[in-house]
């Protein structure tokens, strides 16, 4: 008999873009095990927060996912109104909180700013720049080639531009804008892809990976072998790669 184990790397995105921006604040209430939502919705509500109030901490995390990325009011307000269990919130409500989550954290929207300078450099590569750093790790550099990953893979913008202080570039879909804050949502998908492939791979050596989801992995084990292979995967899975030292990872299992 076989069991299917799902193993969903929890939050992600949020804990690459914290630690790769140097928000410590934040990545040590990840590595504490914190919830974060909560404690970024008790800011919100001025009163205390948790997941016994589900409509305010869907608020807390869908701020705390979204405006990482330099979402702005409107679109808040449309994803609060729309995504379950949705939250109708008025547009000055909304600025009130964008706000207050750049104030929160200076290090993420300074890294905003610092992809915002690193276009410049790609769109026409000065030749006195050397590669350099993106963030307050190694991970991340870039270079006249592109954005270069840690597994020496590129994010690329073909045919990048400036036009009227706005930057576009030629994608599979057409011209498209990019600014510092999308550029941050690249690099921080591409590094939370790289995660957990490689984490993935890591599993593979004892259990076959079947099928993978988003952040999760599907890995097929034999029935009585399931609480060692829980076991394994969770290890696996709350492992950081030798690239990312001191990014908090962690993970849910279930069969």
């Amino acid at each position: 008999m076989c069991s299917s184990d799902l193993c969903d790397s929890s939050q992600i995105e949020a804990r690459v873009l914290a630690w790769l921006a140097g928000q410590n604040d934040v990545t040590e209430q990840f590595r504490k095990g914190e919830d974060v939502y909560s404690i970024f919705a008790t800011k919100i509500y001025k009163k205390p927060i948790s997941k016994a109030n589900p409509v305010e901490r869907f608020v807390g995390k869908t701020c705390i996912l979204g405006l990482g990325y330099g979402t702005g009011a409107a679109k808040l307000r449309h994803t609060l109104k729309t995504q379950p269990p949705g939250a109708d919130l008025e547009e000055e409500d909304c600025k009130r909180i964008v706000n207050l989550y750049r104030e929160s954290n200076h290090m993420i929207t300074d890294l905003w700013r610092e992809c915002d300078s690193c276009l410049t450099h790609l769109s026409s590569w000065p030749h006195q720049i050397k590669p350099y750093a993106i963030g307050k790790h190694k991970a991340v550099k870039a270079t006249k080639e592109g954005i270069r990953l840690p597994n020496d893979l590129y994010i690329r913008y073909p045919e990048l531009r400036c036009t009227d202080g706005k930057y576009t570039y030629k994608s599979r879909r057409g011209i498209t804008s990019i600014w510092g804050g999308a550029m941050v949502e690249n690099i921080v998908q591409a590094l939370a892809r790289i995660i957990v492939g490689e984490q993935m791979l890591k599993i593979k050596e004892r259990y076959p990976v079947v099928l993978t989801v988003h952040d999760a992995a599907v890995v097929l084990v034999k029935e009585d072998e399931k609480d060692k292979a829980e076991a394994f995967i969770v290890e696996c899975m709350s492992t950081a790669p030798d690239w990312a030292e001191g990014l908090p990872v962690a993970c849910e299992a279930k069969f």
